[in-house]
């Protein structure tokens, strides 16, 4: 008995979502299935993805230009929040979930479907993100999943399809699973599954090896207007423009590597591989651009929320109450967010060298230890003793 009439696929034009189609139709009783591949900027050539959907047995096949959204509505809003997961992983991929799950919906609804379907397995974060995602966009949408249930290894997943007609030119395919869009790649799987084997060149696209970068550092300036990066080296940039520049830039120099042991969702720890050149520069740059405009206790109380974003996107909670109320919060803080940051890009490395804003809360005057200093020394032996009164209060009274 089929679960759906019709179903809208996230597909990728992968072994596991191509299947997917016969698989819907055969097994589950689908009797039409669209496909969605969403662009986000991963540099892939999309007609022939959709192409071969149609092949495949969809009666449509539709590809959705996202990368200005994915830019502008999910990565610059982490980039205010200075998202980290575990204080590492930029959530490159963890924020395009969110948004596909959002385009699935819509189609769901312009084509009168009653479910949506993704090859997500049972083991990933990837298919938390997507289920939760569409049950708080639309709750009355079914969701499919059957890479998550048919219990088929890779080979006998291309039997499976080459038993319904479906062709795959190349069946050595590579170790890893790598995910790919504009803001970054994660890879894992094969070789790095063994936390101790060191990746080898052959897993980075966006990043050269430090032997291979320049042997003079190179400075780049970054403006930022209210928290969104919107200029660099001075010239204002577009935001699918920035990252595009950013990446090209920071890869050069070897910028933007992630090798990390990670808590997924699901209870497991994964080695994962992350390459993000420009988010994670962006990310250093705005946090720097911070600690200049804003005050010490909404710098500090901040970092408590951003963490909790960090955990809520990762676990895939964008559309949450608490994630909505989280967003008021940090773009309240942004307000005065607003100045240049200079970094310095030098094998690997990515430092802060210089900041400045017409916003900004340091005095010169204040901080200087010249002759210049008009800062009230005097002040400072009251300021020390009623600052210090609990402790000296509490002392007396631990010693009688």
């Amino acid at each position: 008995m089929g679960r759906a009439e019709k179903v809208v696929l996230a597909y990728s034009g992968g072994v596991d979502t191509t299947v997917c189609i016969p698989y819907l139709m055969n097994e589950w009783g689908v009797k039409d299935v669209i496909t969605l591949a969403a662009d986000l900027g991963q540099g892939d050539e999309l007609e022939p993805i959709r192409q071969k959907a149609l092949k495949a047995g969809v009666k449509e096949s539709l590809v959705a230009d996202l990368t200005e959204e994915f830019i502008k509505d999910y990565a610059f809003p982490a980039i205010q929040a200075n998202a980290l997961y575990e204080n590492r992983y930029p959530l490159s991929t963890a924020l395009a979930r969110p948004l596909i799950a959002k385009a699935l919906v819509e189609a769901a609804d312009r084509y009168g479907a009653d479910a949506v379907a993704h090859g997500c397995t049972g083991k990933g974060n990837d298919q938390v993100r997507f289920d939760v995602a569409i049950a708080a966009l639309n709750p009355n949408l079914k969701v499919l999943a059957p890479a998550r249930e048919w219990g088929m290894g890779r080979e006998e997943t291309i039997a499976y399809g080459e038993k319904t007609g479906l062709e795959f030119p190349v069946k050595k395919s590579s170790p890893y699973s790598i995910d790919r869009n504009l803001l970054g790649r994660s890879i894992e799987a094969g070789p790095l599954e063994d936390p101790m084997t060191e990746p080898l060149e052959e897993v980075f696209l966006m990043t050269e090896a430090i032997e291979n970068t320049p042997d003079a550092p190179e400075y780049v300036e970054i403006g930022f207007t209210q928290g969104l990066p919107t200029h660099l080296n001075g010239q204002a940039v577009g935001p699918v423009e920035l990252i595009t520049q950013l990446n090209a830039i920071a890869g050069r120099h070897g910028v933007g590597r992630i090798d990390m042991i990670e808590n997924r969702l699901v209870g497991i720890k994964s080695r994962e591989i992350y390459e993000a050149p420009a988010l994670l520069v962006l990310i250093d740059a705005h946090r720097d651009l911070e600690s200049l405009t804003l005050t010490a206790d909404v710098t500090q109380y901040k970092r408590g929320i951003e963490e909790t974003y960090s955990r809520l996107v990762y676990n895939g909670l964008w559309y949450s109450p608490l994630k909505l109320a989280l967003d008021a919060f940090i773009q309240q803080t942004q307000e005065r967010v607003t100045g240049i940051v200079r970094v310095k890009l030098f094998k690997g490395n990515c430092r802060v060298v210089g900041r400045q804003s017409d916003l900004a809360l340091y005095s010169e005057a204040l901080a200087t230890y010249s002759s210049d200093d008009q800062f009230d020394h005097r002040a400072a032996e009251g300021f020390i003793y009623v600052w210090g009164l609990p402790t000296r209060v509490w002392s007396e009274k631990l010693r009688g």
